[in-house]
């Protein structure tokens, strides 16, 4: 399950540059609203150093990670709920996606025009958030007079329940908090999945910053303001200089290193990006490993071995038996996997078996 983020924004703060870099994809970046119209997607490889810990060991064929898809979606304005610089139509293309990175501008040029004229992270955020909040209004609006009668007649469970969860939400809107603010359990949670409601969706701000405050992102007051605005709607945030990002994807890995190092970084902006989301997210990653491939999976914290299967073909799933199972430090402390078993250490789970991060599996099956 390859985690997909929109990332969305005011025009011009630096979206689709930083697109270009962590995808090392060719979207149009330009210097005026609406470069970009229809999405670019592009999907990167999850840096994970286990993986390549494991294939020193097992020395497969092909060693294949997982994949984090971003979709670079146009950038937002004040009315795009309303059809404001064609709005409804980059609204629909943040219903697919699993979370929001919302790229906010923390850095001074005059000749990068800002739409609104000043740079004011926390205006922009709130302009963003806003016309979020006022499309899930709409779909909340359109929806509650088709099933008003019937619930309150009372004659069916689970339109009642909807119409109120329905109720309850938009008090939320109104109050200009985001859904994901409210104490929603798992059946409220599956009872509005249809609806693609934008700020269910987890946030993860970015600030778009210059190389200096890159290396002391703490003195500036637009990325303190920021984090901030994160912590208190329990999101996360992170910095990244889109440029910097852009000069790096063009080195080779040896090279990048160099340049990190020299900027006292230990984590390219994109690597910090894809902790977060999976932090956010509740992803984790278990790997399958032999002679042909080891490959790494993301999961969602909280699937079974079955459903972690499933994953892999729903072949897997439905002719489940077992799992045979090791952890990556087992496989790191004895130095092969016959080893691991001699120890002791390789277990035979089954079904309900809740998979563990660097988890190695091996699942038997039959269809």
């Amino acid at each position: 399950m390859a985690l997909t983020a929109g990332i969305v924004g005011l025009p011009n703060v630096g979206k689709s540059t930083l697109f270009n870099a962590i995808t090392k994809t060719k979207a149009h970046a330009a210097n005026y609203p609406f470069a970009t119209i229809e999405p670019n997607v592009g999907i990167v490889n999850v840096p994970d150093a286990r993986l390549y810990d494991i294939a020193k060991i097992v020395q497969p064929k092909a060693i294949i990670p997982t994949g984090f898809e971003f979709t670079d979606i146009a950038g937002l304005v004040k009315g795009a709920s309303k059809g404001e610089g064609l709005g409804n139509q980059f609204l629909s293309h943040i219903r697919e996606v699993d979370a929001i990175v919302q790229v906010v501008r923390c850095f001074e040029d005059d000749d990068i025009t800002h739409v609104d004229g000043t740079i004011d992270p926390i205006r922009d955020i709130e302009t963003i958030n806003t016309e979020l909040i006022i499309a899930d209004l709409e779909v909340i609006e359109k929806r509650l007079p088709k099933i008003e009668k019937k619930a309150k007649l009372k004659v069916d469970r689970e339109i009642e329940s909807e119409y109120r969860l329905l109720l309850e939400i938009q008090t939320t809107l109104l109050e200009e908090r985001p859904i994901r603010s409210m104490k929603l359990n798992k059946n409220d949670i599956n009872r509005i999945k249809a609806y693609g409601f934008l700020t269910l969706k987890p946030m993860i701000y970015v600030c778009n910053v210059s190389e200096d405050m890159l290396q002391s992102p703490d003195t500036s007051t637009f990325v303190d303001a920021v984090f901030q605005y994160a912590e208190k709607e329990n999101n996360k945030a992170t910095t990244i200089s889109a440029q910097i990002e852009s000069e790096m994807s063009e080195l080779e890995d040896t090279e990048k290193q160099e340049f990190l190092e020299s900027l006292g970084l230990y984590q390219t902006g994109l690597e910090r990006l894809i902790t977060e989301s999976y932090y956010l997210l509740n992803l984790q990653t278990f790997f399958t490993s032999g002679e042909k491939e080891v490959r790494a999976w993301t999961f969602k914290k909280g699937m079974n071995a079955q459903q972690c299967a499933g994953l892999i073909h729903t072949d897997f799933a439905k002719g489940f038996i077992r799992a045979e199972t090791s952890k990556y430090d087992d496989l790191m402390h004895y130095g092969s996997m016959q080893k691991v078993k001699e120890a002791g250490k390789m277990r035979l789970e089954g079904k309900q078996y809740l998979v563990k991060d660097g988890d190695i599996l091996l699942f038997r099956f039959n269809v």
